[in-house]
């Protein structure tokens, strides 16, 4: 019995053995794991996967295993073996893993860089993977022929014909109803010409048409003046003679107008037939019974000859003003009133006719004036047809114009209506002999059988990463020399940012993202590093890309706008207008580099004022989609630009809404140091707005005990007097306002540069007020130890400028409180005992240097030679803040007033 019991306790000091070396490598495993997983290296790959659960299985079988009741003692050493084999297998690719993933957190920057390389490599140079080894103008490598029969497309040949057929295609053409108003105003300024020169003519026909005709009464009033005398005296002759027949006495018909008695040679006019026959219509209206109606007669024809003549004179006068010469003749004089409206309707009725029909360019003169002729044949009396013609000739011009879109549709739809042409290459047939250059059509031939060999142009790759591995090592240097320390999430983005613009580009959109790049970048990390990066991209896409210089250029000068300015607004309505300025940009710059080049001039004009119309819409278009991207792109990678920040400070949000309203005094206390803070870092040049949203933040721990800190006891007992009278719990409440603080931020999702105030505004500094209580307990009581540790925030001191200011701030306001505290009224009047510039100077500097002795601002950044100008700063706003304020007198009560 004792040796099976002996064997009995073997067996389970086996097991426990077993046991704890199964526990050790489980807890070994797990502290790893943790390790990983803190410090961001587990990665969840397959590999990984495979080997926890192979892990996990390997122990849930060895454990079945040894609690089974086996009495099989080689069995169990070979199991006990295996399990051995096998945890150290284990332990070993866990290792290996392990030391993988440190090695990639220890260069990730390295591995980020290389991804850069790697990626926009391979997207810029996407057209060198598929290149092909025979080139169109290089020799054959040797003689190729064709594998099978087979019918292919002359592609060239079948382009000519398609091109032949769409230029020979009729041009549609519009009529422009521009250059119609245009014709018509002119036409209607000659005929108000014609009208006005016709109104100083006065009315024609000027006297009755039954007794002098009309052809009488144009000849009286246009005829020479000698006509006119003799044309008198012979009227007053027949008179006479008509008196003497009749025996009465002889008067002047015209005593007015009575010519004197001429004793040169008389004129003959009797071979003219106007003047006998006007002279007969005189005599014979002379002839009435009344002498005095033909006085009247001939005064009246004397008044409308001298209208006749200013007419004559004001249509000279704009004949030699006009180009177009259309009253060089008496046409417009010589019609009477009726058929001058007739004339003056007709036109305008005939000028309509035409230009609905449309004149064409380059039309003959010839065929234009045969058509005016015909049309005014209709509308226009006989005697006018002449005056019309040249009135409508010299406004008509041609006002059909082609009509771009619908002529390119046209010929769109000739050219389709061609079949291609097919040329056939029988089995055998050589395409092309060895050492004969390769043509086009020769390649055509060799691409549809698969005889072109295809390959990845290496050494092209080569120099193009070559290329972009100096851009990223500009980008790296520039990095290096601005203020703001980029993370690799930064570095990631900056890459998904640039990689947007040449992927459009090759997928074939030429309104690529340059105005969302440019917002976005210049937002987040400012101009210097928005700048950067569209001007080292703007030359490895011109050498790298086919696309347009004009594109390339607007998108660019969009791009390099919005990273120059993005950062300086600080609201989301400024980066609106923003976008609009981008668009007018990229548009304009669009349409300045085609007029350049000359392209924006002829019939492609309006092409062009599309094409820059919708350069303007794609940088409004993406300048939107950056605004909406924005808040997204600050949450997944925890980013803080202004306008978030200046979010992030408003008062309403529902952290500071808590802190107000729970820790009064807290939030007094708050809005003072960031008053000094916010001073301190505008005067050294830090980021004010961080300050002020991470000071807003950074006591907001404290909401988790408020009575545990003495700004909001307002003037009550203090519980770490009257209730915990320990100094040691007191500290953890304390140092509890830091841990509080970071669970709320986090759980807000407030972003990490804003959490780094919480705990770095402390640093790691002693809370000096209790360890003092706790060294005074442990010196009379022995049994008590004081540990600083107990007594010291966790940390970390502060990495940064801001939260060291913020440091140095929180630190300072008490120390100015307790300066306003120590003023008491004197002699019982409303004054502040004087407190000297110099004496709150000294007690800051001797803040700070503590602060400094204490190595608590050694990785901020902050210089020696600033803590004094910080401390002047801090003690200006806090005068301006308590000046001394006027001593009013005492008013002694007045008497009531009596009614």
């Amino acid at each position: 019995m004792s040796h099976q019991s002996q064997q009995l306790q073997a067996e389970i000091m086996k097991i426990k053995q077993f046991l704890q070396f199964l526990t050790q490598q489980l807890t070994n495993w797990r502290r790893q794991y943790k390790g990983l997983r803190r410090k961001g290296k587990l990665m969840r790959s397959p590999k990984s996967k495979t080997q926890r659960r192979e892990l996990l299985r390997t122990v849930l079988k060895n454990i079945i295993l040894f609690l089974s009741k086996t009495n099989d003692k080689s069995e169990r050493r070979k199991q006990e073996r295996a399990l051995n084999s096998k945890t150290k297998s284990v332990k070993t690719k866990s290792t290996i893993y392990a030391v993988c993933l440190n090695w990639v957190h220890e260069q990730r920057s390295l591995v980020i860089l290389a991804i850069a390389l790697v990626s926009l490599t391979g997207v810029i140079g996407h057209k060198l993977y598929n290149q092909t080894q025979i080139q169109i103008g290089n020799p054959a490598p040797q003689t190729i022929t064709a594998p099978y029969t087979a019918s292919i497309e002359d592609q060239k040949k079948t382009e000519s014909q398609r091109q032949a057929v769409s230029q020979a295609s009729l041009q549609v053409l519009m009529v422009d109803g521009r250059m119609n108003e245009q014709i018509k105003e002119n036409l209607q300024k000659l005929l108000d010409d014609g009208n006005e020169i016709r109104a100083v003519a006065g009315a024609f026909p000027f006297f009755d048409p039954i007794i002098l005709s009309i052809s009488t009464q144009r000849y009286l009033r246009s005829c020479a003046d000698s006509e006119w005398q003799a044309l008198l005296v012979a009227v007053e002759n027949t008179k006479i003679q008509h008196k003497k027949a009749t025996g009465r006495t002889v008067a002047s018909s015209a005593p007015n107008q009575a010519p004197t008695p001429q004793k040169t040679k008389p004129v003959d006019f009797s071979q003219n037939t106007d003047f006998t026959q006007a002279v007969a219509e005189l005599e014979s209206y002379g002839v009435t019974p009344s002498e005095k109606n033909l006085s009247l007669v001939i005064a009246q024809i004397s008044q409308a000859r001298q209208r006749y003549t200013q007419a004559t004179a004001k249509l000279l006068q704009l004949e030699t003003v006009t180009p177009e010469a259309v009253y060089e003749e008496s046409l417009l004089l010589d019609l009477s009133d009726e058929d001058w409206e007739t004339t003056q309707t007709g036109i305008h009725q005939s000028a309509e006719r035409i230009l609905t029909q449309g004149i064409p360019q380059g039309l003959p003169k010839n065929i234009l004036q045969d058509a005016v002729s015909l049309q005014l044949q209709t509308f226009v009396p006989e005697s006018a047809e002449s005056l019309a013609k040249n009135l409508l000739l010299a406004v008509l011009k041609p006002n059909l114009q082609k009509d771009e879109e619908q002529t390119r549709e046209n010929a769109q739809k000739a050219a389709a209506g061609v079949p291609p042409v097919m040329v056939k290459v029988r089995d055998g047939e050589v395409i092309v002999r060895k050492g004969a250059q390769i043509t086009a059509w020769n390649f055509k031939v060799l691409e549809h059988y698969h005889l072109v060999r295809r390959e990845v142009k290496w050494h092209e790759l080569v120099k193009l990463a070559g290329v972009i591995a100096i851009a990223i090592g500009i980008f790296v240097w520039v990095e290096r020399h601005i203020d703001y320390e980029l993370r690799q999430r930064d570095r990631l983005l900056v890459l998904l940012l640039t990689l947007s613009v040449p992927g459009l580009v090759t997928m074939g959109l030429p309104y690529t993202t340059w105005s969302a790049f440019g917002l976005l970048l210049g937002s987040f990390y400012g101009h210097i590093l928005g700048l950067t990066v569209a001007l080292l991209l703007l030359p490895i896409l011109a050498i790298s890309l086919d696309i347009s210089k004009a594109a390339l250029l607007a998108g660019v000068g969009g791009g390099i706008l919005g990273s120059y300015i993005a950062q300086r607004l600080r609201s989301r309505e400024e980066l609106a207008l923003l976008g609009v300025a981008i668009a007018l940009t990229q548009g304009g710059i669009y349409l300045v580099v085609k007029i350049l080049i000359g392209q924006a001039f002829g019939s492609t004009w309006y092409i062009v004022l599309r094409e820059a119309g919708l350069f303007a819409l794609s940088g409004l278009g993406w300048s939107v989609v950056a605004l909406g991207l924005s808040p997204y792109l600050e949450k997944v990678f925890d980013l803080v630009t202004p306008i978030r920040l200046a979010e992030l400070a408003n008062p309403n949000r529902p952290l500071l809404k808590r802190l107000a309203t729970e820790t009064p005094g807290t939030f007094q206390h708050t809005l003072f140091v960031a008053t000094l803070a916010e001073a301190a870092a505008k005067q050294l040049g830090c980021n004010v707005e961080l300050v002020r949203a991470g000071t807003l933040y950074h006591d907001i721990g404290k909401m988790h005990d408020p009575l545990g800190f003495i700004e909001n006891q307002m003037g009550g007992p203090n519980k770490h007097d009257t209730e915990i009278k320990d100094p040691w719990k007191s500290a953890e409440i304390i140092k509890k306002h830091v841990t509080e603080g970071l669970v709320m931020a986090r759980k807000h999702l407030l972003p990490t540069a804003i959490q780094a105030f919480i705990p770095e505004h402390q640093g790691t500094m002693l809370i000096a007020y209790f360890h003092h209580q706790a060294q005074q307990m442990a010196q009379s009581d022995p049994t008590l130890t004081v540990d600083d540790a107990d007594f010291r925030y966790d940390g970390p001191i502060p990495q940064s400028r801001e939260t060291g200011i913020v440091m140095l701030a929180d630190s300072c306001e008490a120390a100015l409180r307790s300066l306003e505290a120590s003023a008491k009224p004197l002699g019982g009047k409303r004054s502040l005992k004087d407190v000297s510039t110099e004496q709150a100077l000294t007690m800051l500097n001797n803040i700070l240097r503590t602060k400094w002795q204490d190595n608590q601002l050694v990785d901020s950044g902050l210089t020696r030679e600033e803590m004094s100008q910080i401390a002047q700063i801090f003690v200006d706003v806090w005068q301006q803040f308590h000046h001394k304020r006027i001593a009013y007198p005492k008013l002694k009560a007045s008497s009531p007033v009596q009614n």
